[in-house]
């Protein structure tokens, strides 16, 4: 597998998760990197849709450096600190009546991990201890560790570990990807009532007192790309959560992962989604049907890439149970509500509310997807043949192309998505490829993901798009000759 940029790297004493040794990043402001070897280059998928602010933004650099001059560290089984306390209260406000209670970690695997337990915690509390089973979905990713592997189903993701994985507690049901599952004779509402009904059915089997909820990302992230569920779907699946008394759970945290395999690299990624990176701060407000959930995870656009920050937001049903019960949260980690990431991620968000940075992203994202439209599938578009989808919203983009129809093409024994990639980093503009997420067996499909920070401008969209189009082209031009 080729490096990712013709550029020589040096030596490395890092144990790096790719197999060659990145560029170094020197410096940054923005969505600017400067790199080691002298280049200033774009980053437009946010690291991995985190940086959702740009980096050096004054504000959070100041917030940082005043509570370093404050409190650094105390315990959270000791001393609570005035950032997390504040930072509690800034999520709850902004959740218009969802949740009444919030729990920090150090990040999305974290807090998977941790809305496992807390779920688990719950229904010990209100006396149902025979609820066991969760219930997720295939083509699905929820954080790098067993038991959040356990949860997530993408079967190359998981391969290295399949033996050690607990398929005893954790189900599967269908993926929400109307384009590529819906059925030809099916209508949009027939294919929602098909998944709702596979679901109900899945609960009967396991015994609907045995299911303690069912988990979902409200909108996919890397592992198939971007992906919404159709209109209805989530109101649909919490309809049957809501029947058997079992959890409604949505994942929008955010952990990145890769797997390498000596066929091909592949990136997994969390999911992206939430606070603020679809165009409004919790993804299923606007993606998935409004429908609340029992317990959400955040992390990424929480901190923006601040500080390593993750969290667990509960509703009043869930908070009532713990407090109605022992009262306390039976689960915790060293650095949970660490005074300077939560400082972090309180100027983040006080930031994005007070630069009006989401109505920026809806306004440059909808920009973005003009441009995608007419660079990849305009009627002068040298990839409308092979673009198969692009999806997305707000800061948040996926495109997926299919070469099912163009045999000949030949990319060297890479994935196209990696090639283009590749290509996008030796033009000065990082994006994110990835592989495996057009069929069950995760073994099908190349798409690629844009998430600029929401603070970008114009003139950047512009040149996010034509560097982005320009590197497909490329890359389609070479594997055709």
């Amino acid at each position: 597998m080729a490096a990712p940029s013709t550029n020589a790297n040096p030596p490395t004493a890092i144990l790096h998760r790719t197999p060659w040794a990145p560029p170094v990043a020197k410096n940054a402001n923005g969505i600017y990197i400067d790199l080691e070897d002298g280049r200033r280059v774009i980053d437009a998928v946010g690291g991995a849709a985190v940086v959702c602010i740009g980096n050096s933004h004054p504000k959070v650099m100041q917030a940082i450096k005043d509570q370093v001059d404050k409190v650094s560290y105390v315990y959270n089984m000791q001393l609570s600190n005035q950032p997390a306390e504040e930072l509690a209260k800034n999520l709850i406000a902004n959740s218009n009546g969802a949740f009444d209670l919030c729990g920090f970690t150090s990040g999305g695997t974290e807090a998977m991990e941790s809305v496992l337990k807390l779920a688990i915690q719950y229904y010990a509390e209100v006396g149902q201890p025979k609820r066991i089973n969760f219930i997720a979905r295939q083509l699905s990713y929820h954080g790098n560790s067993l038991a959040t592997l356990s949860l997530a189903y993408h079967p190359t993701r998981r391969s290295l570990y399949v033996e050690h994985l607990d398929s005893k507690h954790f189900h599967h049901v269908s993926p929400a990807y109307a384009k590529r599952f819906q059925k030809s004779d099916e209508t949009e509402e027939q294919y929602v009532e098909r998944l709702r009904q596979e679901l109900e059915d899945k609960f009967i089997a396991l015994g609907p007192d045995t299911v303690i909820g069912f988990v979902a990302e409200t909108v996919v992230g890397a592992t198939t790309g971007v992906l919404a569920a159709p209109k209805g779907y989530f109101k649909a699946m919490k309809s049957v959560c809501d029947k058997y008394g079992a959890l409604f759970i949505l994942d929008e945290a955010s952990p990145f992962i890769n797997a390498y395999t000596k066929t091909h690299m592949s990136f997994l990624t969390q999911i992206m989604c939430g606070m603020g990176r679809m165009g409004s701060l919790h993804a299923w407000e606007t993606l998935g049907d409004g429908a609340a959930p029992d317990i959400q995870a955040v992390a990424k656009g929480l901190g923006g890439g601040y500080a390593t920050i993750g969290a667990i937001l509960l509703s009043k049903k869930v908070a009532d149970g713990i407090r109605d019960g022992s009262g306390f949260w039976k689960h915790g980690h060293t650095y949970q509500g660490q005074p300077i990431a939560c400082a972090a991620a309180l100027a983040v968000q006080k930031v994005i509310e007070s630069e009006n940075l989401l109505e920026n992203i809806r306004v440059q994202g909808a920009y973005l997807e003009s441009l995608l439209q007419k660079g990849l599938q305009g009627p002068n578009a040298f990839a409308a043949p092979y673009t198969f989808d692009i999806r997305g919203a707000g800061g948040f983009w996926g495109v997926e192309f299919d070469f099912t129809e163009a045999p000949s093409l030949d990319f060297k024994g890479n994935p196209f998505a990696m090639r283009v990639q590749a290509r996008a980093l030796e033009h000065d503009v990082i994006v994110m490829g990835m592989t495996g997420g057009a069929n069950l067996e995760g073994t099908k499909g190349d798409h690629i993901i844009l998430a600029p920070a929401y603070n970008v401008r114009k003139e950047e969209v512009e040149k996010i798009a034509a560097v982005f189009v320009q590197s497909v082209e490329e890359i389609l031009r070479e594997s055709a000759l």
